[in-house]
């Protein structure tokens, strides 16, 4: 039953994606603006990392569009309360984890979608990276989409009005800062390296960056995997929590 109403509810909101294509090509806008006008600044600049260029950019780029994407999600939950949707929902026999798995598969599908466009527009630029590390950084971008949406959902579900989501998720960026989405962090002070190790999107990027250049067995390939499942895990355990017991 959990897999069918979890079919169910994400086949609506993917239907309802589909109807957007302006809304789906508009969300990898951003990254890719950093990808034409930041990214040509950084060529042949030692950064301090492997690869080249490019292999500490894109990774960096496929992060932020799941890290500023899927935070935001919450705010269609907002409008769904405002309608009367979700306590529909939630009177059905439906399970309330597939009432958070549809929706965050369907973000994740989303997300992966744009990553791949993203990437696309990266080998044009110059980007060179195995195959199998491509693949493994879609896989991060999914789990990072599951984990943030998750929580971005939770959110919603306990404040009232837009105004209220708002801030709390741009209070994230000090943390979407110090996970050294842009540049490794390994290029700025000790004390400002050793702090972003205390922000788990640190290592998701250091492990997406490693899968770029074609380390697979490696610490910080290890650390990220388990920091991305553990996340992911907690996050919908919370999602799930919220969904059952708060009120629409």
């Amino acid at each position: 039953m959990l897999l069918h109403d979890t079919a169910l509810i994400y086949g609506r909101y993917l239907r309802q994606s589909l109807r957007s294509r302006f809304a789906l090509l508009f969300g990898v806008l951003m990254p890719l603006l950093y990808l034409l006008f930041f990214g040509p600044l950084l060529t042949d600049l030692p950064l301090g990392g492997k690869g080249s260029s490019w292999q500490v950019l894109v990774p960096g780029l496929l992060l932020q569009l799941g890290l500023f994407g899927a935070s935001f999600a919450g705010f269609s939950i907002i409008i769904e309360k405002s309608q009367g949707v979700v306590e529909r929902m939630r009177v059905t026999p439906v399970s309330r984890l597939a009432l958070l798995l549809g929706r965050v598969l369907r973000d994740a599908t989303v997300f992966v979608f744009q990553a791949v466009l993203l990437v696309l527009a990266a080998l044009v630029m110059g980007l060179r990276a195995p195959l199998p590390g491509v693949l493994i950084g879609f896989a991060f971008v999914g789990l990072l989409t599951v984990s943030l949406a998750s929580l971005s959902y939770a959110l919603a579900m306990k404040v009232r009005t837009p105004q209220e989501f708002g801030p709390a998720i741009n209070a994230m960026t000090p943390m979407m800062l110090l996970s050294g989405l842009m540049l490794p962090m390994t290029l700025g002070p000790t004390w400002l390296d050793v702090l972003s190790h205390f922000v788990p999107f640190r290592y998701l990027v250091d492990a997406v960056r490693d899968a770029y250049v074609g380390s697979y067995a490696t610490t910080p390939m290890l650390y990220g995997v388990l920091v991305a499942i553990a996340f992911a895990a907690l996050a919908v355990t919370v999602g799930t929590r919220v969904f059952r017991t708060a009120g629409a």
